[in-house]
């Protein structure tokens, strides 16, 4: 009896551990001011985890019948094995290094403010500072519209950002109409297009975080760009487990609508 009531309280506290840890990380997510709402994930993970807590010390999940326990640890089992293998995906853009002497580099946008990039924009912007210092004869498209939560469209404080880091105007071209990464990589197409520039021969590089190159390479060939090539900028780690599911979420979404 002791033995299992000690496995029960032992379960229990792992559960409520997670919680706790789902609960304080939600925190950390949104003080981080990514202008998403995608923190509430982790307080639905730490809802899960407290839920399942209870289950355990309350000795419900015994009552549930054998079969259905098998069927749900089978069913876990299969999602888990489909996240890892999603993740092992995006994992792969993370030493992609870009290629010299490209046409155009692209860089998607994120978050701005009255003060600056964002972090997350700020890690795409410096590699691709450093990219355009060395090949000079690359041009660069900014891309990305005025969000409710912005001052003034992501491409316009992106190109601020460059100009005042040493790069010329007229290397910077302004794409900021797009609302999100399909959007970043279509508009930016047209816009080379208008210039008569054919995408599926231009030499191509997309700069952005490393969780974000997996799905930007393939939402580019989509687009048309098909031999873009990508520069993986790195992130904060302290969010990339939070990135990292949202990526895995942005993958499902963007395959199942055929954007990649």
């Amino acid at each position: 009896m002791r033995s299992v009531f000690d496995k029960k309280r032992a379960g229990g506290f792992v559960w409520l551990l997670l919680g706790v840890v789902f609960a304080v990380y939600s925190v950390i997510v949104f003080m981080g001011g990514s202008g998403t709402l995608f923190f509430a994930v982790w307080i639905m993970g730490a809802a899960v985890c407290l839920f399942m807590m209870t289950a355990k010390f309350a000795g419900l999940w015994k009552k549930v019948p054998n079969a259905l326990r098998k069927a749900s640890f089978v069913t876990f089992g299969l999602l888990f094995a489909f996240f890892l293998l999603v993740e092992g995906f995006i994992l792969s853009g993370f030493s992609e290094k870009g290629e010299r002497g490209l046409d155009y580099i692209i860089v998607p946008g994120a978050r701005v403010y009255t003060s600056g990039p964002s972090v997350v924009l700020k890690y795409r912007l410096d590699r691709a500072l450093v990219y355009l210092s060395e090949n000079p004869g690359a041009l660069c498209i900014v891309s990305g519209g005025q969000g409710g939560n912005e001052p003034f469209a992501e491409a316009v404080g992106m190109k601020d950002y460059l100009v005042k880091h040493g790069i010329p105007e007229d290397r910077i071209l302004v794409e900021d109409k797009s609302l999100n990464t399909v959007q970043n990589m279509r508009y930016s197409a047209a816009i080379l297009k208008d210039r008569g520039v054919d995408t599926g021969k231009a030499k191509i590089g997309i700069v952005t975080n490393n969780f974000h190159v997996f799905r930007c390479k393939g939402l580019a060939r989509k687009a048309g760009f098909e031999n873009a090539c990508a520069f993986s900028a790195g992130s904060k780690p302290l969010y990339l487990p939070n990135n990292m599911l949202r990526e895995f979420i942005g993958v499902l979404k963007d395959k199942l609508l055929g954007n990649m």
